[in-house]
């Protein structure tokens, strides 16, 4: 699942972590607004003066949100402010020296040029400066970074390992500061703990700022892991070989001291699933998607030729041509916001024209064959949960339909709804009403949990994870479902029709 953060911006520019506050209740945290008084003009200035001085220095004293609290992020205006900056302060680095950007709510990541060397058993790298040789191992600077994408969830962070990075003079003469590996290309320092074993939270904080953050070494460049999982290479080495022509580090497994010349320690992340093109030199989150057809393209290919060899088709379903009507592909659940119904969706989407499709991603399926379902198909439908992330597979120009529960809206189209829109393809968000949800047959009619769900998100997000993540399942009204699929057929029939006209 998707973990939310709010943020609260007190002025333009300056956007600080809080954690919630029950608008009824804000009276208590100033002074005043419990007394009914009629203060003399000095006193009345003396109390805005104070005011103002609160309001300066709020957000040096507000403190980092609890982890078992609600937070989300904010939309419009505020979103801007968690996203990295035009201006990378780090973005001229000399020889013998190191930069941290740590402007970022997201992230921190520093670089360091010159004679880099890794200590993996004391979880150091360090930057020998021979400018000033003769002064001895003089340390010179020292700073600390967990690099990983999540910088405002401190119970999170508190889970991933900490590198120190440490700036010396030294005598790059000394045998001890001998290289076992040196290499000729950059490298880049990310981790792969935290959420990773979730599909959102490996593309959203992995996989993502790793092409934004490599993609100008054009596949020059060694990945060093912190807290490597095999499962983890495995399953995205597609991928890898696309951003990276060398083998990976595990950072902590291999003892060897690797010696580089430049290096990026943490990952940029822009926003939600997505690639600013101002900030990559005209890159795109569809430059991204390229990378996952370029990645398991070989693979398909390969199964293509295998249904081929079992069969004795010259044309099994599933390869690049499309089938003659349009296809459907519906990602299934098990558990918590399962469609209900799904049977007899399937079966209205047949009669309106659909090959119908019912996949079930597991964390175990192979990412080629889903990509394989998804790059084919015309439509797919989900409810709001982690695997909306495989809208990415799709083709831009496709339709996403996303099913969303009571007390998810402003999750689903910012974490799924937004990026899609961004990738090109055409969104449809299907808010459930209170008698489509599970929830309707335990609660009252008048009960906040159907009526007013804000009411019941703004408690905290243990709340939204016991009723609208956990315990909901979806029943659609399918007259009312049916017309967003109608509305998709017409869509899909539409631009094949324009296709062939093309041609």
């Amino acid at each position: 699942m998707v973990h939310y953060q709010r943020y609260i911006q007190l002025r333009k520019g300056v956007t600080v972590a809080a954690t919630y506050v029950d608008e009824e209740d804000a009276c208590v945290h100033l002074s005043g607004c419990n007394k009914k008084s009629k203060p003399k003009l000095l006193f009345f200035l003396l109390f805005c003066t104070l005011l103002s001085s609160c309001l300066i220095l709020a957000p040096h004293l507000l403190p980092f949100p609890t982890p078992t609290l609600s937070l989300l992020y904010p939309s419009g205006e505020q979103q801007d402010s968690l996203s990295d900056s035009n201006t990378n302060i780090c973005s001229s680095v000399s020889n013998g020296t190191m930069c941290c950007d740590r402007t970022s709510i997201r992230t921190d990541v520093c670089y360091m040029k010159g004679d880099i060397r890794t200590h993996s058993s004391s979880f150091s790298v360090f930057l020998y400066n021979t400018k000033n040789s003769g002064a001895g191992e003089e340390q010179l600077r020292r700073e600390k970074i967990r690099p990983y994408t999540r910088k405002w969830e401190a119970s999170t962070m508190a889970t991933i390992d900490e590198l120190t990075l440490i700036v010396k003079n030294s005598n790059t003469s000394t045998i001890d500061h001998k290289c076992d590996v040196n290499h000729d290309v950059p490298a880049v320092f990310f981790s792969t703990g935290g959420y990773t074993g979730n599909v959102y939270h490996e593309f959203n904080d992995g996989l993502i700022p790793l092409y934004i953050t490599s993609q100008k070494y054009n596949k020059k460049v060694v990945f060093v892991i912190l807290e490597y999982h095999d499962w983890w290479i495995t399953k995205y080495s597609n991928i890898f070989t696309h951003l990276s022509d060398y083998e990976p580090i595990d950072f902590s497994g291999d003892k060897r001291t690797h010696c580089f010349l430049e290096s990026v320690i943490g990952l940029r992340i822009h926003d939600e699933l997505t690639v600013d093109s101002s900030l990559t030199g005209g890159k795109t989150i569809n430059d991204f998607r390229d990378i996952l057809d370029k990645g398991y393209r070989p693979r398909i290919e390969g199964l293509i030729q295998e249904e081929r060899e079992n069969s004795g088709s010259r044309n099994p379903i599933g390869m690049v041509g499309r089938p003659e009507k349009p296809k459907l592909v519906i990602i299934s659940r098990n558990g918590s916001r399962a469609i209900m119904n799904e049977n007899a969706l399937v079966k209205m989407a047949s009669k309106i024209g659909f090959l119908v499709t019912v996949l079930k991603p597991e964390r175990t399926s192979e990412l080629a064959k889903i990509y394989r379902e998804l790059n084919s198909s015309d439509v797919m439908i989900g409810v709001h949960g982690a695997a909306m992330t495989h809208f990415l597979f799709m083709k831009p120009g496709s339709v996403f339909i996303q099913v969303v529960p009571l007390g998810t809206n402003w999750a689903a189209k910012t974490y799924y709804g937004e990026p899609a829109k961004k990738l090109g393809l055409r969104y449809i968000g299907y808010e459930i009403l209170p008698r489509e949800s599970s929830l309707y047959d335990e609660y009252e009619s008048n009960d906040p949990v159907l009526r007013d769900p804000n009411s019941v998100n703004d408690r905290g997000w243990e709340f939204t994870k016991k009723f609208y993540l956990d315990r909901q399942k979806v029943r659609l009204n399918l007259v009312r479902f049916r017309k967003r699929l109608v509305r998709s057929y017409i869509h899909t029939m539409s631009k094949r029709n324009e296709m062939v006209r093309s041609q």
